[in-house]
């Protein structure tokens, strides 16, 4: 791994115009992700170049997972995070001005500010904060093409090469060594690529952005195509390896392919996120978080040696407790049972298998939603649930309805890749081209939290067995969705077996999403999804559903969505969902499709106009949905499971 090159000076943002929310900054604006504010285009730094003014907040589970003492959210409890803890580096580096149409990297401008700028302009903005030309007191404008490759690279498009390559004119001269570049539009205005026009006013070299975006261009004029007639192939259009999140550099061999800067494939975050849950949601796990004596020993563990972590925290681990217990008020045994919790065991759950997707973890969070983990003080704490009588609903198949009054969820960002998904892995484990955001010595991850409320189901996994003997069609149907799976680039890396009982859960999920929308007053973007599914094989038996919002505040939400979860009120919302699947706008090809649609055909009886959700919404990016399994189809009406239920 690279190292990260010492901290350059920083130049202060105006907290008005370079504005991120804190979820942004860890979502679609996170490290190595491009941030367009209204005077110039930045990328989000690394986490080691952010300053101490970030928020630490606590997951028990969550840092077992990812090996690391606390999590940091950036701009403290506001919802923005302009420069309170966040940091950024200029990236893309070449502008254009947009009147005279010269093109050079910020350097460039820079120096000609430092010869022509007023000794005023310079005392008031001594590092050309304000991008513009003086010649023509335009504001530049960044370059909209990048090069990326899918080892997460990236870097500004070889425009000086480019033009030379690439070059048109016949009159240019052969070589050129003072390029002077300009962006233009070409005389006739010609639509798309071919009216974009380099120019070298040195040289005459005048070359048009035609095939820039043909994956394979840059293969083709170091003439790869021909390295084994002709041996004369060259590395001139190679990935320059830039990694300018961290002011860094690396070899690498992969050729990379122009993007515009603001696609949507040129940046794929990877965050994960977790419940908190008791016991770990109770308020002295709180009041321990909290306190400056559990920050202080924080400090003390990061500096420890690995090997000599454990033996060290036994050794001061009865001194952190009184500290804490004495601050805070607390039970001394009670302080020093969950420091024990906290520190002593991280380093063995993290080698163990255990992960945000795994049957293990989710296996903890479906304990408590259905009730059978309790915590000390968990009315007072983050987790309040709600358990009523499932007979009361009268819904086939729903064995446990729980209404979770208070919830807090942890969402981190843990790496980021270019060009293809990152996939499942919490930590990129197998992915080609992972990139994580923070160096391996560094002891948190960029994240923030919400709270909220959600309505969990649990399914009668007997109904369901007795459903999938009864209708091996569905069976058939899963297995169609897991051919096409295995076909896919995800599959190498994040394995997958999807079943009937799995397409039923997550299909319910959408459907209820959808019908939620419009009566607890929650846009659908606003509504989220967890599925818990697996089998006793697996390690444990589990078949529910946990629909929930959760937004910053630290109130959490205002309780329309769990009032939806009352008798008087879910077996309307629940029958009313299964119906709105039984006829879509998109019928009869949505409901007849036998060998999948959507996304790498992983979809069956599902499309946008009723099943999908906005991909936030979704845990698997509206995949795995079929309308089949849940009323049948045309052609096989007895297949859905609720089919007899609403016809």
């Amino acid at each position: 791994m690279s190292e990260l090159k010492p901290q350059k000076e920083k130049i202060p943002l105006n907290n008005i115009t370079h504005t991120v929310r804190t979820a942004q900054s860890v979502l679609q604006y996170g490290v190595g992700a491009m941030v367009d504010f209204p005077d110039q285009t930045l990328m989000t730094a690394a986490p080691e170049y952010w300053n101490d003014k970030i928020t630490k907040i606590h997951d028990e589970r969550l840092e077992k997972v990812l090996g690391v003492d606390y999590f940091g959210m950036p701009g403290g409890k506001d919802e923005t995070a302009f420069q309170e803890g966040i940091s950024y580096v200029r990236f893309p580096q070449w502008y254009f001005c947009p009147k005279c149409r010269r093109f050079q990297p910020i350097k460039k401008w820079y120096t000609e500010y430092k010869l022509k700028a007023s000794s005023k302009q310079k005392e008031k903005d001594p590092y050309m904060s304000r991008l513009s030309c003086l010649e023509c007191r335009q504001e530049l404008v960044a370059a909209r093409v990048v090069v990326a490759c899918k080892k997460g690279h990236i870097d500004d498009f070889p425009w000086v090469k480019w033009v030379h390559k690439r070059n048109t004119n016949v009159n240019a001269k052969s070589n050129c060594d003072n390029p002077d570049l300009t962006f233009e539009t070409g005389a006739t205005a010609t639509a798309g690529l071919e009216g974009l026009v380099i120019r070298c006013k040195n040289c005459n070299a005048r070359a048009t952005l035609y095939e820039a975006f043909d994956p394979n261009i840059f293969i083709r004029l170091d003439g790869k195509q021909t390295e084994d007639n002709t041996g004369n192939s060259t590395n001139e259009f190679v990935c320059t390896g830039n990694e300018p999140w961290k002011h860094n550099s690396v070899l690498c061999n992969e050729y990379p392919r122009a993007m515009q800067r603001g696609a949507s494939s040129i940046y794929f975050p990877k965050t994960v996120s977790s419940l908190v849950i008791p016991p770990y949601s109770d308020r002295i796990n709180k009041e321990i978080e909290e306190s400056q004596a559990y920050h202080e020993c924080l400090v003390k563990i990061a500096d420890y040696d690995e090997d000599e972590r454990e033996k060290k925290i036994k050794k001061r681990i009865d001194g952190w407790a009184h500290d804490i217990a004495m601050q805070k008020s607390l039970n001394e045994t009670d302080v020093k049972r969950i420091l024990e919790r906290k520190l002593l065991f991280q380093q063995h759950e993290e080698n163990s298998g255990y992960k945000t997707t795994g049957v293990k973890y989710r296996a903890e969070e479906f304990e408590a939603l259905t009730g059978a983990i309790l915590g000390i003080d968990s009315k007072s704490g983050d987790f309040l649930r709600e358990e009523i009588n499932a007979e009361r609903y009268n819904i086939p198949g729903i064995k446990r309805v729980s209404l979770i009054h208070k919830i807090r969820e942890v969402r981190a960002m843990t790496g980021f890749t270019r060009i293809d998904p990152p996939g499942s892995s919490d930590l990129g484990q197998g992915v080609y081209g992972f990139v994580p955001v923070k160096e391996p010595e560094t002891r948190w991850y960029p994240a923030y939290e919400v709270r909220g409320e959600g309505i969990f189901l649990e399914f009668d996994e007997k109904a369901i067995a007795s459903w999938i003997e009864r209708c091996p069609e569905v069976v058939r149907r899963a297995q169609e969705l897991n051919g096409n799976y295995e076909l896919t680039v995800q599959s190498g890396s994040s394995p997958k077996n999807i079943t009937p009982k799995f397409l039923l859960l997550h299909t319910v999920s959408h459907l209820l999403i959808r019908q939620m929308s419009f009566e607890c007053g929650y846009s659908v973007a606003s509504l989220r999804e967890r599925i818990y599914c697996s089998s006793h094989e697996e390690g444990k038996e589990m078949a529910g559903i946990f629909v929930y919002t959760a937004n910053g505040d630290s109130e959490g939400t205002l309780g329309g969505l769990v009032r939806q979860g009352y008798p008087d009120c879910l077996p309307h919302v629940f029958k009313k969902a299964i119906e709105s699947s039984l006829v879509c706008s998109n019928d009869p090809v949505c409901i007849s499709t036998e060998d999948g649609q959507g996304r790498d055909a992983l979809n069956l009886a599902a499309c946008h106009a009723c099943t999908l959700l906005p991909e936030t919404s979704c845990e698997e990016f509206n995949v795995f949905l079929d309308r089949g399994v849940v009323v049948g189809t045309y052609k096989n009406k007895n297949i859905g499971f609720y089919g007899d239920w609403v016809r």
